[in-house]
């Protein structure tokens, strides 16, 4: 799959220290992550279509969580989608990495300040 990649865009990012003692009483968070797309445009004539991969992620650490949303607009050449379920496993996972590659920086980043030690290295 030949793409052609926009910048990535953090829609969200938010650190929160754990908060035990809340979650106590209340519902811990849970880590989990979902992938989604949206179709934006087909250019039947040069054979492009675009789309928009949207990630939201939930991290849960021993000392934070994190919620982050990043987008970024692909356009993939040579190929008309007209249904995201025509996208294989693999291609999936090809436009979703750089995502999860900002949400490693970013995470890295905010720990190492929030932290003052270190930052932590996410493992997907």
């Amino acid at each position: 799959m030949e793409l052609k990649r926009e910048k990535e865009f953090v829609n969200q990012y938010h650190y929160n220290a754990r908060n035990l003692e809340w979650e106590k009483e209340h519902e811990a968070p849970k880590t989990g992550a979902q992938v989604n797309f949206q179709l934006v445009k087909k250019d039947q004539e040069n054979k492009v279509t675009s789309l928009i991969t949207i990630l939201q992620m939930t991290v849960v650490h021993d000392d934070f969580v994190i919620n982050a949303m990043i987008s970024q607009m692909s356009h993939i050449q040579g190929r008309i989608v007209n249904e995201i379920k025509e996208l294989s496993q693999p291609e999936v996972q090809e436009l979703a990495a750089p995502l999860l590659d900002m949400v490693k920086r970013l995470t890295f980043e905010v720990t190492e300040i929030a932290l003052d030690r270190p930052g932590v290295n996410l493992e997907f």
